[in-house]
């Protein structure tokens, strides 16, 4: 379905989940793939699954000189850049109630969520310019830049943040025929968030009645939205967010009851709307 053969791409956070699965789905579409990945026995890894041609760097991309180093060496191994995937992001690394933060950690949710994003994203505007018309910028957001979450408001800020920067750079660089776009997951089954491992056994049977679909997501599910979004088959989409979610935010708080009921509560009672 998805052809890149001859196409550069960059994915960061490769080493792992998501940025993994997007890097593997691209280079089995034929793309050069270059990753730059935190963890160095994870960027091992991602060597070892992506081969030989691909270009895997250890670093931070909240460092401003290990972007600076990525560009250089993205430049020199592809001669430019088609497709540019802001992957990195955590909302588990400081999940407690907003008062309770410091300016520190504050600064390092905005420097891992959303800041590291605007360093990248500059720093590799020129090098898809150098290719033309037809490069994308796909960046990973989430759901939760679209809902509440409680004990996560920096990360939730900075996620919808990235849908401003994404509809408003989509706008600068539309002119150039440059696509920019954003995926938005729901909880998906990563090293990262092991969901089958964090939720008791007892508890496994509710699962299907969580989420409209069924399950929650896999990082191929959240690797085929990206590839589409990059791809000539979403010629003519930017600016704008893709939900992968199993129809989570649709939901909008409404699940299954284990007799299959629709309810908006936990626990079925008096209150509430039930259907």
């Amino acid at each position: 379905m998805f052809d890149f053969t001859g196409k550069a791409v960059l994915v960061t956070g490769g080493g792992a989940g998501i940025g993994r699965a997007t890097a593997e789905a691209f280079k089995a579409a034929g793309a050069r793939v270059a990753t730059i990945e935190i963890d160095p026995s994870r960027a091992e890894e991602a060597r070892a699954a992506l081969g030989d041609d691909a270009l895997v760097v250890v670093g931070d991309v909240t460092d401003a000189a290990a972007v600076a180093d990525l560009s250089a060496q993205v430049d020199a191994a592809f001669g430019g850049l088609d497709v540019l995937v802001n992957n990195v992001g955590d909302f588990l690394m400081l999940a407690k109630p907003f008062d309770q933060l410091s300016d520190a950690e504050i600064a390092r949710l905005y420097a891992t969520n959303l800041g590291q994003v605007f360093g990248v994203t500059r720093a590799m505007i020129p090098l898809l310019r150098r290719k033309g018309a037809g490069g994308s910028i796909v960046s990973v957001s989430s759901i939760e830049g679209f809902r509440g979450i409680p004990h996560c408001a920096v990360y939730a800020a900075c996620k919808a943040g990235l849908t401003g920067f994404t509809q408003s750079l989509a706008l600068e660089l539309g002119p150039e025929g440059i696509r920019v776009n954003l995926i938005a997951p729901e909880t998906t089954d990563t090293p990262q968030v092991p969901v089958s491992l964090m939720i008791p056994e007892e508890h496994r049977r509710h699962i299907p009645n969580w989420i409209p679909l069924g399950r929650f997501g896999t990082p191929q599910d959240m690797a085929s939205g990206i590839l589409f979004l990059a791809s000539p088959h979403a010629a003519w989409i930017t600016g704008t967010a893709l939900h992968i979610d199993g129809g989570a935010l649709a939901a909008a708080g409404w699940y299954r009851d284990p007799r299959g009921t629709w309810t908006n509560l936990p626990v079925l009672s008096g209150n509430g709307l039930n259907f």
